[in-house]
């Protein structure tokens, strides 16, 4: 055989297989018997070997060749139909898995409570999810590796920027907390108090640390960060232990709730409240609808931290102390 059958013989041969005579196919497929015919001389031409035993006046017989090309037809046009199908799908946007990529804090703590209610009965694409920081996952939406970013943004200056390159979705506003070590049966500390202790932030570069830089500034005050970590799980660890005091994402405050360990400083009244934006950032063109179902609730997680982070906040007041 010099080359793949032909799938418009192949489709005659097949309704001759399934109809067992030229003339009932050619009433389905809309031809001429003499087409029907011309169809099967030729494909046995190309294949270089008899595949129906024609006898007049009875109706037509396979030969073993026949047969087998009848079986492999017919699984071809099974997977054919299967592969028009899928290609539908695509064409609609039911895609068979998705890449997700997500900052750490944001997968151990926002994603866990979101996905149960993504997919309450295992249905759309299957979800992969990356742990990938906001700099390292932007160049591989680009590229196509992954699907969407869960990202954060310290300040508007911050990556990402707007770009033909992507799409970016604000997602709402993440809380950031002074906190400290607990001390039982003692008041939290103001801020005032903790300027002689140690802080830990990230390294100096870090957005979260120029976030700091910038708050310490419009406020007056010079603290030491002498503990960086870029691990927001590590930061809490030492600030837990009583070594440090830092900015913690309200998320991570929230979900450790039942483990103390920790007090919010108390702000004067002239602190800005801190918080990073966050951020879905995906590839130009819309999104499949299990995106956007993951985007909304997303939403109104974050939305949820916000209101209980603003409870807690007006809870743990109280008047500046002179220093």
């Amino acid at each position: 055989m010099k080359s793949q059958p032909d799938l418009k013989l192949l489709s005659t041969f097949m309704a001759v297989v399934n109809r067992g005579s030229m003339a009932e196919a050619a009433a389905v497929l809309g031809y001429v018997p003499s087409a029907v015919s011309q169809h099967i001389a030729a494909l046995e031409r190309g294949m270089g070997i008899e595949l129906v035993v024609r006898r007049p006046g009875s109706r037509l017989i396979l030969t073993a060749a026949g047969r087998s090309l009848a079986q492999a037809a017919e699984t071809l046009f099974d997977a054919t139909a299967r592969f028009q199908d899928d290609a539908n799908g695509i064409s609609n946007r039911e895609i068979a898995e998705l890449r997700v990529g997500a900052y750490p804090s944001a997968m151990s703590h926002l994603l866990p409570g979101i996905l149960p209610a993504l997919k309450p009965l295992g249905r759309g694409p299957r979800i992969r999810l990356v742990i990938v920081e906001t700099d390292k996952g932007l160049p591989r939406v680009r590229s196509g590796d992954l699907d969407l970013l869960i990202a954060y943004r310290y300040q508007p200056e911050d990556p990402p920027a707007a770009s033909r390159e992507w799409t970016i979705t604000s997602l709402g506003h993440e809380p950031l907390v002074l906190v400290t070590g607990t001390r039982p049966g003692r008041r939290p500390l103001e801020l005032a108090q903790c300027l002689e202790m140690e802080w830990t932030s990230g390294h100096t570069h870090n957005p979260d640390r120029r976030l700091l830089h910038r708050w310490a500034k419009e406020l007056g005050i010079s603290p030491d960060v002498t503990l960086e970590t870029e691990d927001l799980h590590s930061m809490l660890a030492m600030i837990r232990a009583g070594l440090a005091v830092g900015m913690i994402p309200a998320t991570l405050i929230g979900a450790d709730s039942g483990r103390p360990g920790v007090d919010r400083v108390v702000l004067p009244p002239a602190a800005t409240p801190l918080h990073r934006e966050v951020l879905a950032v995906s590839r130009p063109g819309a999104r499949p609808p299990i995106i956007n179902e993951l985007v909304t609730l997303l939403t109104e997680a974050l939305d949820s931290v916000q209101a209980g982070e603003q409870r807690t906040a007006n809870q743990v007041t109280s008047p500046l102390r002179p220093t």
